[in-house]
């Protein structure tokens, strides 16, 4: 029974999906710490943009080249409020809640494992009895043969003999066939391909010494996986409450970051061909200038006037300048900002959230004390269940001894022909019973004690 449990917790496919879990409320944990720690966030981006008219705010901006742009952002962000201090508590309690829920599957699943052992376990005895009823009808109809033929017995024992054998047999069958089907269910349960002559054991006794029902009480109490779930939701709950008042409280958000831009024309020469056009502007507007201060007679500069050049380095430097894109950033002047924000008013959302996690609080507690209660009742309903089912198997065990008597005693009166085949058959049938209701007197007890040790949460032999 132990292997099967075993490998139930290793295999059963509805246990493994209830342990994981435990993953996600691992994450959820590690994500309510990492959100004591800023935020980093890093941008790179392109853009192409075709030259012609544009408007902005109002003003054309034209432009005959293209375009191409690229910036790049490094941010660190912080925003803290005190919901970020309570919710680590909260998700630690979520763990430990999600802990809880998986040891009361775990704790379900041993439960439905032993049940259905014990029930394979059950048919196999009650195949075995069938076996040895089936020997016993052999033996009969062998009997019945043998006074017919000395002519103390008449063919009409025979005839019964042998209907009782193929009733009996029948029965073997169907018995057999009930306790491969419980085996394939309890294969089910462990979550595996049942082997070929698999075989089941058990060294289980009745009449194993109980603690006392306070003791019992007390140790479900501490140590029940449900009652535990249930309280640990009742801390998450507790904790949540705690949690929605904070929203009451400012949030402070800081945030800073570094930066950067490139601005170039696709056409290289754009910028040279522009500075060409404004020194030949400055050129003219120079000789226009001297000219007139020339013919009016005062003194004038006319010769520097053609010193006025664009000249290659000038156009190369240009050039050089404008090579930019797309990672020849110039660097964005930094910023620091600090905001403290204080929620007014938002139509009442925060109130209704509150008041549902007040709600979620008190019903929390209204199940713990529901199984806390339902605890007593299974725990006592169970222990007395218990003496009843020890009691019984005494009562099943001399009443099985008594049958056996009897059909041994009727067996050899038959024999002698001081008792007729119907008191052979009725005995028999007797005996079947007897061993039929004290198998079913065992196995009850043994369930019965596998499902106080359930509502216990632990083993108690």
């Amino acid at each position: 029974m132990d292997q099967a449990v075993s490998l139930a917790h290793q295999n059963n496919p509805d246990f493994l999906a209830a342990r994981n879990n435990r993953r996600n409320a691992s994450v959820e944990l590690r994500s309510a710490y990492g959100a004591l720690l800023p935020q980093l966030s890093a941008s790179l981006s392109g853009q192409y943009q075709q030259g012609g008219q544009q408007f902005f705010n109002g003003v054309s901006l034209s432009s005959n080249s293209d375009v191409m742009q690229s910036q790049y952002q490094i941010g660190l962000n912080y925003r803290i409020n005190a919901a970020t201090f309570i919710t680590p508590r909260v998700q630690r309690a979520n763990s430990a809640a999600v802990n809880a829920d998986v040891a009361g599957a775990s704790e379900s699943l041993t439960a439905v494992v032993k049940q259905d052992y014990l029930t394979a376990l059950q048919s196999l005895a009650q195949a075995e009895l069938q076996d040895s009823l089936v020997a016993n009808a052999k033996a009969q109809l062998e009997l019945a043969q043998a006074r017919s033929q000395v002519g103390t017995g008449t063919l009409l024992d025979v005839r019964r003999a042998e209907v009782a054998l193929s009733q009996q047999q029948v029965a073997l069958l169907n018995a057999r066939n009930q306790n491969e089907i419980d085996k394939l269910r309890l294969f089910q349960q462990m979550g595996v391909m049942q082997p070929v002559s698999v075989q089941l054991v058990s060294n289980l006794r009745v009449g194993d010494p109980l603690p006392a029902l306070d003791t019992i009480l007390a140790l479900a109490h501490r140590q029940n996986p449900g009652v535990v779930a249930l309280r640990a939701r009742e801390h998450v709950a507790d904790l949540t409450v705690d949690r929605e008042k904070t929203e009451y409280t400012p949030t402070l958000t800081l945030s800073t970051g570094i930066g950067g831009y490139t601005y170039q024309y696709r056409d290289p020469n754009f910028l040279v061909n522009q500075a060409q056009a404004s020194t030949a502007s400055a050129r003219s507007s120079c000789i226009a200038t001297q000219e007139v201060r020339q013919a009016v007679g005062l003194p004038n500069t006319l010769p520097l006037c053609s010193a006025i050049q664009f000249t290659d380095a000038q156009a190369a430097q240009l050039r050089a300048q404008n090579a930019q894109f797309p990672f020849s950033f110039t660097r964005a002047p930094a910023s620091v900002t600090a905001q403290l924000s204080l929620p007014i008013f938002d139509g009442f959302a925060r109130e209704q959230r509150l008041q549902e996690s007040q709600v979620a609080r008190e019903n929390a507690r209204y199940k713990v004390k529901s199984s806390e209660l339902a605890l007593n009742a299974d725990i006592t309903a169970a222990y007395l269940s218990l003496q009843t089912a020890q009691q019984t198997v005494a009562l099943q065990e001399a009443n099985a001894a008594k049958a056996r008597q009897e059909l041994d005693f009727v067996q050899n009166e038959y024999a002698v022909g001081l008792a007729t085949f119907i008191d052979l058959s009725t005995s028999r049938t007797a005996y079947a019973q007897a061993e039929t209701d004290h198998i079913n007197a065992i196995y009850s007890y043994h369930k019965a004690f596998a499902v106080l040790e359930s509502a216990v949460g632990r083993p108690l032999r």
